[in-house]
């Protein structure tokens, strides 16, 4: 389906699902984040986790290990990975019926972190943890420290 049709109503009714992955170094006690490129429809030139839509019938899980590698290079297993952290907005860009994205957390991976989708990112970077940029995505709302807080949180927004 091209970018300029509109989505069919059963889809636009939908809550959009993403997976997220907050990748821990705990040795340099370091996160690896990537800024969205210029172009991006969400946040361009922000910081951001490594994030995506789940594919049709794809578990967040799985989504999640998929994501990451696809813009990172790391890979992960799925055992590796625990939920930190839910973020449940109202309404997003290619989500007006709002979204769901399952935050996970890992301190293991494999291979070297690298800009493998430079169309859509403009760089990643592992980032001190007591060094956050300001120009992060929901940075507001803390949510990279509440995913290290060792407790699951959820984080609602938009909502009346």
């Amino acid at each position: 389906m091209s970018q300029t049709q509109p989505l069919p109503p059963a889809v636009q009714s939908m809550t959009m699902l993403a997976a997220a992955v907050l990748v821990h170094d705990r040795a340099t006690d370091r996160v690896l984040l990537l800024r969205r490129g210029p172009r991006a429809k969400f946040a361009p030139g922000l910081w951001d986790l490594p994030v995506g839509k789940c594919d049709a019938g794809e578990p967040v899980a799985t989504a999640a290990v998929r994501e990451l590698r696809e813009e990172t290079g790391l890979v992960v297993e799925e055992s590796s990975l625990r939920v930190a952290h839910v973020l449940h907005a109202a309404r997003g860009v290619e989500a007006p019926n709002g979204f769901l994205t399952v935050i996970f957390l890992t301190d293991t991976w494999r291979g070297e972190a690298h800009n493998v989708e430079p169309e859509k990112h403009s760089e990643v970077r592992w980032v001190d943890v007591n060094a956050l940029p300001e120009n992060i995505v929901f940075g507001a709302d803390r949510v990279i420290d509440r995913c290290l807080a060792d407790e699951v949180g959820l984080t609602q927004l938009g909502w009346a």
